[in-house]
């Protein structure tokens, strides 16, 4: 499994990072990124803890943890500034909170995390076709979620990604120890999506090569 939005308590998750990633672990994770939610006044904070905490553990356990952020509740407009900052003190992965059903998002953040070339646009709600097309453009994943609530528009993201070729990832969005999942329970979410076994392949060869990618940041950034 390869899961890369997840929190700890440096947010609104229950557990510390050691505990978060011991526990995926124990679940068979190959790799997991720990993208607690910041806006302008935590990114300076939270980022350089969770990357020396993830160092650390890399070094111990047969996990690739990566340090990453969730850019929460955010006025669209500083997406731009607030991703290049976190890239900046070591984000491996930039998670934007998207438009889901269940919360206040503001209206245009789904736009403005794609045109910041965020890595994952996180539940993203009823994202319009001329958004996924960006997304595709611009290489931004779009998110299946394990999470209750955000995953109520799972089957429509689901469809707008297979319209435009936008790519999928399959995330839990964690912020306790029972949101951990197997991949197996991961391809069962997928399926429910409404994707076929070759869709669910490619989702989750695009978690792998996003994995790769976010890897090679935080070594050059250690």
């Amino acid at each position: 499994m390869i899961d890369l939005h997840t929190h700890s308590l440096f947010s609104d998750g229950v557990l510390v990072p050691s505990e978060l990633v011991r526990r995926a672990v124990m679940k068979g994770y190959e790799v997991i990124a720990i993208t607690d939610h910041a806006d302008a006044s935590n990114l300076d904070f939270t980022i350089p803890r969770v990357a020396a905490a993830c160092r650390e553990l890399n070094r111990r356990w047969k996990i690739i943890a990566l340090p990453g952020i969730e850019l929460t509740h955010i006025p669209p407009e500083t997406f731009a500034e607030l991703t290049r900052k976190a890239r900046s003190l070591g984000a491996a992965v930039v998670v934007a909170h998207g438009e889901t059903l269940v919360e206040p998002v503001h209206p245009g953040t789904n736009r403005a995390a794609i045109e910041a070339g965020v890595d994952i646009l996180a539940h993203p709600g009823l994202i319009t076709k001329d958004e996924a097309e960006l997304a595709a453009q611009r290489g931004v994943h779009l998110e299946i979620s394990s999470r209750k609530g955000h995953s109520l528009s799972n089957g429509y993201v689901a469809k707008m990604a297979v319209e435009t070729g936008a790519k999928l990832v399959i995330d839990t969005d964690t912020h306790e120890p029972g949101d951990l999942i197997t991949k197996e329970f991961a391809e069962t979410v997928l399926r429910g999506a409404g994707l076929a076994s070759e869709q669910i392949t490619v989702a989750f060869r695009n978690s792998k090569e996003l994995s790769v990618v976010a890897l090679e940041r935080f070594k050059k950034s250690s």
